[in-house]
């Protein structure tokens, strides 16, 4: 899922770019507004995080002249400024939601899952993840391989999202717990290779094709083949 981030600041845009990248998104940073409003005509984003302090021409401009050419991209507008003219400006500009620096991650991903459940012009879309005809709705709360319902405990299913998120990616036992158990879990247990075979049982068993596979010595991916 392809994100832009418009933000000049370097380390706020790495911060950003580390954690989003880590949960699965494709992140595209541009460091200036001329640049940012190129790269949001000329490529299907499906959100597009708008820093308002840019070189250039700032977010606000930015965010009208997207709305003037239809480009219909949600935009999550981030600002130092969280005066109530600040935030009426952003949104008149044209924006969907607005975000004000310092934030915490946690609140940064709430948003951004918010807009991408709407569509073009806001329609409500449902998020789901596919591979290899194993499908998820993520707010439905179900899972589907060819057809076939699967059903999951609460820890199964978010240790399937983060595989589905990160497909391709080899996941390390303890980056899994600190997704799925949180990072006060207990390291030294064996939770992860237990839950992974749960998951293996009912997601791979019955199928040709299997999806979860060990990398040894370092891990857990989802692939194909």
């Amino acid at each position: 899922m392809k994100i832009l981030l418009a933000e000049d600041e370097p380390a706020v845009a790495g911060m950003m770019h580390k954690g989003l990248s880590e949960k699965g998104y494709e992140v595209s940073v541009a460091q200036d507004g001329h640049t940012a409003l190129a790269m949001a005509m000329e490529h299907p984003f499906r959100l597009m995080i708008l820093d308002i302090m840019l070189p250039g021409i700032n977010g606000l401009e930015v965010c009208r002249q997207l709305r003037k050419n239809k480009v219909p991209v949600p935009v999550l507008m981030l600002t130092a400024l969280g005066t109530t003219e600040n935030i009426v400006a952003g949104l008149d500009s044209g924006a969907d939601d607005y975000l004000t620096k310092p934030f915490r991650f946690a609140e940064l991903e709430a948003r951004i899952r918010s807009l991408l459940r709407r569509g073009l012009y806001g329609e409500e879309l449902t998020e789901k993840l596919t591979i290899n005809g194993l499908e998820m709705d993520i707010d439905a709360k179900t899972v589907k391989r060819e057809g076939q319902e699967i059903s999951l405990t609460a820890t199964e299913f978010r240790l399937l999202e983060c595989f589905m998120r990160s497909q391709n990616k080899v996941l390390s036992r303890v980056e899994l717990l600190e997704k799925v158990w949180g990072v006060d879990f207990n390291m030294a247990t064996n939770v992860v290779d237990v839950y992974v075979n749960y998951l293996r049982k009912k997601v791979d068993k019955d199928f040709d094709s299997k999806l979860i596979h060990t990398v040894v010595g370092m891990g857990y991916v989802m692939r194909e083949g």
